[in-house]
């Protein structure tokens, strides 16, 4: 199966659900990944790679290494082995891969192509589409960055066979954040079907690109439409940043941050209690953590303000309205989410 993205200024791509196909690049190409998925599928990967030269840079596995000293380190590898304009990176690992060659593809001689290979579920039915790369720094995740699509996205199902229970119910809370924001029947499909089989697992990538892909292309850029979908962001980055990025993988804080979310949501009569625990319950299916103590309720509070999707000092929340549909906002009173913080200072 193919989904297209086109973009408004005739930008086009597209991502690949299906057996990894041979990839023909007339040029050098530099593989990006890291140690765990080099040692599971690097030879499987190399034999469907035809170019002029194909050399491969190793980077250490997690998300404390998504900083500005790896992507030097990708960097130099670049100019060492002489890549040109025409050059290609492929990223070829999980959503902290991804992101990092993006932005190492976005800078290289002020911008070359690069292509995902998206091996965890979250990156196969999120972060590997729609451009957004990036790296964190001590203030925060993702702010250093650039939009910077890819020129194609093979996402292969077989990666998810070595895929942990855990990485795997990450990539499921990403899959439920679509849901919520977007897709009222696709929840729905959710509760009733179990994404441990291989033929839903399937589907649900398939839907989760397809309302990715269409999301992208009405907003690259997220000044609008596009920011729902950091629905548990908000709160989720704040919990990544207080925990050093070492206690949490990404989806799971999402997983905290939609809980989060919907009981601001609750709070402000925007949510029934009974959707939220819809999707408490739905989240819980997959054991994705739902729950996380704040240890300082003002500090947690005044991390908000380092996200990038604040502005003019006022906090804005992606917040659902109900299944389906979420509003975004910067309208919400301190007093109300600071009633929600507490009842997470346990």
């Amino acid at each position: 199966m193919t989904v297209k993205i086109e973009l408004p200024d005739n930008t086009k791509y597209d991502i690949n659900i299906e057996s990894l196909k041979q990839i023909k690049l007339d040029t050098k190409v530099v593989v990006v990944t890291n140690p765990t998925i080099s040692a599971l599928h690097l030879d499987y990967v190399m034999q469907h790679i035809q170019a002029k030269e194909v050399s491969v840079v190793t980077v250490p596995d997690g998300e404390e290494y998504k900083n500005m000293e790896t992507i030097d380190m990708i960097l130099t590898h670049c100019f060492e082995k002489r890549l040109d304009r025409k050059s290609v990176l492929i990223a070829f690992g999980g959503g902290v891969i991804g992101d990092m060659t993006g932005f190492a593809a976005s800078m290289y001689q002020r911008g070359i192509d690069f292509m995902q290979i998206p091996t965890t579920l979250l990156s196969q039915v999120d972060a590997s589409v729609g451009g957004k790369t990036g790296v964190n720094n001590k203030f925060g995740k993702n702010l250093i960055g650039a939009f910077h699509q890819p020129i194609e996205v093979n996402i292969d199902p077989y990666f998810l066979s070595t895929l942990p229970k855990r990485e795997f119910a990450a990539g499921v809370a990403e899959i439920v954040k679509m849901a919520v924001t977007f897709n009222k029947d696709f929840f729905e499909w959710l509760e009733q079907n179990d994404l441990n089989s291989e033929e839903n697992i399937k589907t649900a990538i398939a839907k989760s690109v397809e309302t990715k892909a269409w999301v992208v292309s009405q907003d690259e850029k997220e000044k609008g439409i596009r920011a729902a979908l950091n629905y548990g962001h908000t709160f989720g980055h704040v919990i990544e940043n207080e925990t050093k990025y070492s206690t949490y993988l990404h989806g799971e804080a999402v997983g905290i941050g939609m809980v989060m979310a919907n009981e601001l949501a609750v709070k402000v009569g925007m949510m029934s209690a009974q959707e939220a625990q819809r999707i408490k319950t739905l989240l819980e299916k997959y054991d994705i953590p739902t729950d996380y103590e704040i240890k300082d309720v003002e500090d947690f509070y005044e991390h908000f303000f380092l996200d990038k999707k604040s502005m003019d000092n006022k906090i804005k929340f992606i917040l659902p309205k109900h299944i389906g549909d979420c509003e975004i906002t910067d309208a919400i009173e301190k007093e109300r989410v600071m009633d929600v913080l507490k009842g997470f200072a346990h």
